[in-house]
């Protein structure tokens, strides 16, 4: 298998996991079951996915100069991510995400921080590896005008671009037509693509039931779910690795769909992140 070269631009935040028995009422204050902290941000989540399965990844993305940000950035390291991309805001602290875990689903609230300055400017400045990428994949946790200018730069320079539109922020039409794949959830292509003018380009992740690309739905694989947490995260590394790897695109989203079922069989985002081998071991098809 061919080793690609993939560049993840997009958030890192620390996720601040509460597990919860029932979300409480407005005004009201409830006990919690257990807190955690684990690495988060949907961006470090794709690397992290992506680099597991064997992949050369290379993250575009800011820190603060704090001390969370000085430990998510060490866990980068620790995960043979290329981070020379990642800079540190004197300005910002570095982004959390405050999750509440309640029957086996999530509610996520983001505080951007340093995300906020991954600005095209910021960017620009590493041309020179988006250049020499197999893949570039990225999200909406970053300055909506970042990705659009990516989603050109890669168009410009035939590079693939992969977009998980998440949060559900809405595009002009010239960037998501810039986008070789977008890859919502059933909430966010309803609320973005219900025209569905972006047939050839959507792959719709449709939770338990696997992935939809062009009316077809490519199941996935039955696992008990104990978090839901970067499920959709490892699913988009998982099939910017695969594509970079030069798998056709439904054999892509295949074993994209095995990789996210090892994810939610953990607590947070990155802990259950397979290897290759790994979703090897569970793939039936």
């Amino acid at each position: 298998m061919k080793t690609p070269k993939i560049t993840v631009v997009g958030s890192i935040n620390m996720d601040l996991l509460t597990t919860i028995s029932r979300i409480p009422n407005n005004g009201e204050t409830n006990f919690g079951e257990a807190f955690t902290m684990k690495p988060g941000g949907k961006g470090a989540n794709q690397a992290v996915a992506a680099t597991r399965l064997g992949g050369d990844v290379s993250f575009i993305g800011k820190v603060g100069n704090d001390a969370i940000g000085k430990e998510l950035l060490e866990l980068l390291k620790k995960e043979n991510i290329q981070t020379s991309t990642v800079g540190v805001s004197e300005s910002r602290a570095t982004g959390v995400a405050n999750i509440l875990l309640n029957d086996h689903d999530n509610r996520i609230m983001v505080v951007s921080g340093a995300n906020e300055e991954v600005t095209v400017e910021f960017v620009e400045s590493f041309k020179d590896t988006l250049r020499q990428s197999d893949v570039v994949l990225s999200q909406l946790e970053v300055p909506k005008e970042t990705v659009e200018w990516c989603a050109s730069f890669c168009k410009d320079h035939g590079i693939p671009f992969i977009l998980n539109p998440a949060p559900a922020i809405d595009l002009p039409q010239e960037a998501w037509a810039d986008c070789t794949y977008i890859t919502p959830n059933e909430e966010e292509a309803e609320k973005l693509f219900l025209e569905n003018n972006y047939k050839d380009q959507l792959i719709t992740t449709l939770g338990p039931r696997g992935a939809s690309y062009n009316d077809k739905i490519i199941p996935s694989v039955f696992v008990e779910v104990v978090d839901t947490t970067g499920a959709g995260d490892t699913f988009n590394g998982a099939l910017a690795f695969y594509l970079g790897a030069e798998y056709s695109v439904e054999k892509a989203i295949a074993y994209a769909n095995v990789a996210a079922s090892f994810t939610v069989e953990s607590v947070g985002a990155q802990v259950g992140m397979p290897s290759a081998d790994q979703v090897e071991s569970r793939r039936t098809f």
